[in-house]
């Protein structure tokens, strides 16, 4: 009798917990059956994906689409306030997926797994005329240079020992052209992705010298989701062999940018 009883007890507990928020899979045929991809975003990188109203949907959305057609699905984005919190949000069931350029760095992959590679990334050292392209650190460290306090560029930075004296590590995440059209500082430290943009809006943008390692800008799913993360993995494979591919990196990063993504890699 105890023994029936705690089978019944562990059986409701089971059944309790698969019907908390987050705790069941929505791998591809939950999705499927929902008829929609949850695509949980930060209004970050419009490049990526945009959720503005009219306009260009920004690359990698215009990935998600495709794949939502191929699957008879929708796609739904969901705004996240923070990139810090997207990881938790999904790991919540808030979503289904991250996305929007969203890197895939290691203390990230102990929590969530990721898809094949959206997008190269790494590290440049931006100028701009006259001042020349920066292709040494011991060039670099004999200038101004702008980057953002307690990010990730900052600490690039710091690694390379730019002097303490020659940091402004106070320009604001949306003022990165305008600190270098007016002065403010001779270089900059940003992501490849970011840069091309910036010379995209201003032909005189120059990219020097890559720092750090290449990395990855890819979608996160949950580890209980191993069939979406193959399907959107399959997919994005397919696109990065296509014509689709490169389309999409002129139409959004510029004529040479694929150029440019091939020395990221160090290719």
């Amino acid at each position: 009798m105890i023994l029936m009883c705690t089978r019944r007890l562990l059986l409701a507990a089971v059944a309790c917990a698969l019907c908390l928020p987050g705790s069941a899979s929505a791998d591809l045929d939950e999705v499927k059956k929902a008829g929609e991809l949850r695509v949980l975003v930060v209004d970050g990188s419009p490049v990526f994906v945009s959720l503005s109203a009219g306009g260009e949907p920004g690359l990698e959305r215009e990935i998600l689409e495709g794949f939502a057609r191929l699957h008879r699905i929708r796609i739904r984005l969901l705004e996240v306030a923070a990139w810090k919190d997207l990881v938790p949000a999904l790991l919540e069931g808030r979503g289904d997926v991250i996305a929007g350029g969203v890197g895939n760095l290691p203390a990230r992959r102990d929590k969530i797994d990721f898809t094949a590679e959206i997008f190269p990334t790494r590290d440049v050292v931006i100028s701009r005329k006259p001042t020349p392209p920066v292709t040494s650190l011991e060039q670099l460290r004999s200038m101004k240079v702008g980057t953002i306090r307690g990010t990730g560029l900052a600490d690039r930075v710091a690694e390379v020992r730019v002097p303490r004296a020659n940091v402004d590590d106070a320009v604001p995440a949306t003022g990165f052209l305008e600190a270098l059209q007016s002065g403010r500082v001779e270089a900059l430290v940003d992501g490849v992705e970011d840069a091309l943009l910036l010379r995209k809006m201003d032909p005189n943008v120059q990219l020097g010298m890559f720092l750090g390692e290449p990395q990855s800008i890819a979608m996160g799913v949950r580890k209980d989701s191993p069939a979406l993360r193959d399907a959107l993995s399959g997919y994005v494979v397919n696109v990065r062999r296509s014509a689709t591919w490169s389309r999409l990196v002129v139409k959004y990063f510029g004529g040479d940018a694929a150029d440019v993504l091939k020395r990221a890699r160090g290719e």
